[in-house]
């Protein structure tokens, strides 16, 4: 092989491990926020600044997923009091009711700043579950979003709402 296309075949193939890395420890708001993923989880997006945004490609393995993004989002924002936080979370419920199909549901977890809904996404309806935390002179938003259903099945919807609920879990600490 010639130098050439050594380097380009080594840079295809590092572009490749970038757009695909896995996350695992991932630390916000200079280290104010941290929470770990499960190592299957793909980072897809990152924002730095004010917001700062991670989003998580979570795998669905059926062929259903070549129509569809589940995907868990962490979002920090700097908010100077409790009432700019309530300001920032009913901005965000007014969002979600303005989507395609919204149609509210209940959270099991009892908390008044959770919110579980379905809306559409291109014409497939998608479950949204909504959490919410004021810490630190910081807006907290996790936002995970999967396809209602899955060619994948309810064992992977249970697995994606478990992970939703442990990353929610660690950000309530």
């Amino acid at each position: 092989m010639n130098f050439r296309r050594y380097m380009m075949v080594t840079a295809v193939l590092a572009l490749a491990s970038i757009a695909v890395a896995q996350a695992d420890d991932v630390s916000m708001a200079s280290g104010n926020v941290h929470f770990s993923t499960p190592p299957n989880w793909v980072g897809i997006m990152q924002i730095d600044g004010d917001p700062e945004v991670r989003v998580f490609q979570v795998p669905d393995p059926s062929p259903s997923a070549n129509d569809t993004l589940a995907r868990v989002s962490v979002t920090v924002k700097q908010m100077a009091n409790l009432q700019d936080f309530n300001d920032y979370v009913g901005g965000a419920v007014a969002k979600a009711k303005n989507l395609k199909n919204y149609t509210p549901g209940s959270s099991k977890s009892g908390d008044e700043n959770s919110f579980v809904y379905t809306a559409s996404e291109s014409g497939t309806p998608y479950t949204y579950v909504e959490r919410y935390w004021f810490r630190g002179g910081h807006a907290i938003q996790l936002r995970c979003a999967r396809p209602s259903s899955s060619q994948a099945g309810q064992a992977w919807a249970m697995s994606f709402d478990k992970g939703c609920s442990n990353l929610a879990a660690t950000l309530n600490t």
